[in-house]
């Protein structure tokens, strides 16, 4: 973990190496996704089932390629009716937030007397990828596939690896809650190229969302342009912004809410007390023992954490916007936190006021949980509604529109260079 004052000599170059740090996977995966996605392109459904029974350790002829409704309504109604109720509450609250994210088509005529707008549409199909391996999240699979059906997506498919043949309950129960309309067992960057380019079993798909690890954030990011994707998304991040009348040990634990996902996670307490600095080091050290994930949040903290001390909080938001955190916490007074916010320019996703922990936005708050990392808050939104659609313009002119704006299309033809385009308009002038 790196102890870093903004007051000190040196402390420029501290940060900016901790901001130019690359923690994605070292090694170099391109060359071994891009042989992959050939050969499902080449191979299809053989090429799946190779490639599960060398990864997964199961055979998908023998157990099955696919997951039922039937059996995701048996593995939610066989949950215990607190898990239940929390699957239902966050679906609802999920549908809620996005449902408001919709936008509107637009129908009007301008000075000119054109009449223009634009209509918006959902895609045909969705491929909602879901990890089965470290990462088994049924709050994932609602996040994914609540705004695609939000915006009306007529066929939704789910692919998710099921290792040694075992299939996680809960996020079949999850899907069943979404609605999901498939389910295949197949996982990995041959899932994405299946979903991208379909099987004789599976029929491709417009856009492709969801978390993965390294392959399968490579496999969307080379097969973007063949479908659409959410983002190419890296390890975890969370910065806190908090004051001394935090408790150290609340502040500990949302530090290690992050590190627990992935010994890449990343952690970052901004502070302008150095007591309470070192307050917070010292609860961390004290909480990872005690967790189960302990292993992965130990690497994590050691290799990528860090606690900056400032000046004063105002001092640590322009360093908060060089990082573009994935998720930023303002652990302060309501006032407060509202005028820090004010400021902020690049953040994934925002949680303000001491009791608003970063979790409870992972599960049943409403807004996305899936957003940008490394980064990429620079130029990148979190996971909404209008990833799921497509928007298509329209224009619609007279003799009187097109005589009002149709001569400075001709002149701007012949000015590229474009006698054809220019033609198309003059003959139509009177």
């Amino acid at each position: 973990m790196r102890r870093l004052d903004a007051s000190a000599p040196g402390f420029a170059a501290e940060f900016d190496a901790l901001v130019n740090d690359r923690r994605e996977s070292a090694s170099d995966v391109s060359a071994d996704v891009a042989a992959i996605i050939a050969r499902v392109k080449a191979g299809g459904d053989a090429a799946l089932a190779d490639y599960t029974a060398k990864f997964d350790r199961f055979d998908l002829d023998a157990s099955g390629w696919s997951i039922s409704k039937e059996e995701c309504a048996a593995a939610y109604e066989g949950l215990a009716p607190d898990l239940r109720d929390a699957l239902n509450l966050a679906a609802d609250r999920i549908r809620a937030y996005h449902a408001a994210q919709l936008p509107e088509d637009r129908d009007y005529r301008d000075a000119a007397g054109a009449r223009l707008g634009a209509r918006w549409r959902g895609v045909d199909a969705a491929g909602v990828y879901v990890p089965g391996g470290r990462a088994a999240y049924p709050s994932s699979v609602l996040m994914n596939i609540l705004p695609a059906k939000v915006a009306g997506v007529e066929r939704i498919v789910m692919m998710t690896p099921t290792p040694v043949g075992e299939i996680n309950p809960v996020v079949m129960a999850a899907a069943h809650v979404g609605g999901v309309d498939e389910i295949w067992r197949v996982g990995g960057a041959q899932a994405i190229a299946a979903l991208a380019y379909g099987t004789r079993k599976i029929a491709p798909v417009d856009v492709v969302t969801g978390p993965g690890n390294a392959w399968v954030a490579e496999a969307k990011r080379q097969l973007y342009g063949v479908v659409g994707i959410d983002m190419v998304a890296g390890p975890s991040e969370i910065v806190v912004v908090a004051d001394a009348k935090n408790e150290p040990h609340v502040i500990a634990a949302d530090l290690l809410s992050q590190a627990e996902h992935d010994p890449t996670s990343q952690s970052i307490l901004f502070t302008d007390d150095g007591d309470f600095a070192d307050a917070v080091a010292a609860a961390v050290a004290y909480v990872i023992p005690t967790l189960s994930t302990a292993p992965t949040m130990h690497a994590s903290w050691a290799d990528n954490g860090a606690v900056i001390v400032v000046p004063s909080l105002a001092d640590a938001i322009p360093l908060c916007d060089r990082l573009a955190p994935e998720h930023l916490e303002l652990a302060v007074d309501p006032v407060e936190a509202d005028a820090l916010f004010a400021s902020v320019r690049h953040a994934g996703s925002v949680f303000l006021g001491r009791q608003t922990p970063e979790a409870i936005g992972d599960y049943v708050a409403g807004p996305n949980h899936v957003l940008p990392t490394g980064r990429r808050a620079r130029f990148s939104s979190g996971l909404s509604v209008t990833d799921f659609m497509k928007r298509t313009s329209f224009l619609a002119l007279d003799e009187a529109s097109l005589a009002a704006i149709g001569p400075a299309a001709v002149a701007l033809a012949g000015a590229e260079g474009l006698p054809a385009h220019a033609l198309s308009v003059q003959n139509r002038l009177k």
